[in-house]
């Protein structure tokens, strides 16, 4: 995922993430606001996964966000 075209379509793509990772609310997406860091620190609090594993995850999921 281009991570800087994120960021600028982010509302756009809280939908397809909430998909992914349903456990995220919009309180948690507006925290992360398309910052790759915060984003998967919010995966990191509601999923209980190591750091490592969640970029791998975020950033091995296909681009349907």
């Amino acid at each position: 995922m281009n991570w800087d075209h994120a960021a600028g379509e982010w509302n756009e793509l809280k939908g397809h993430i909430k998909e992914q990772w349903g456990k995220l609310t919009d309180d948690d997406l507006d925290v992360a606001a398309g910052k790759f860091d915060q984003f998967v620190g919010q995966i990191q609090r509601k999923y209980g996964i190591a750091k490592e594993e969640t970029k791998k995850q975020v950033n091995g999921k296909p681009c349907a966000f």
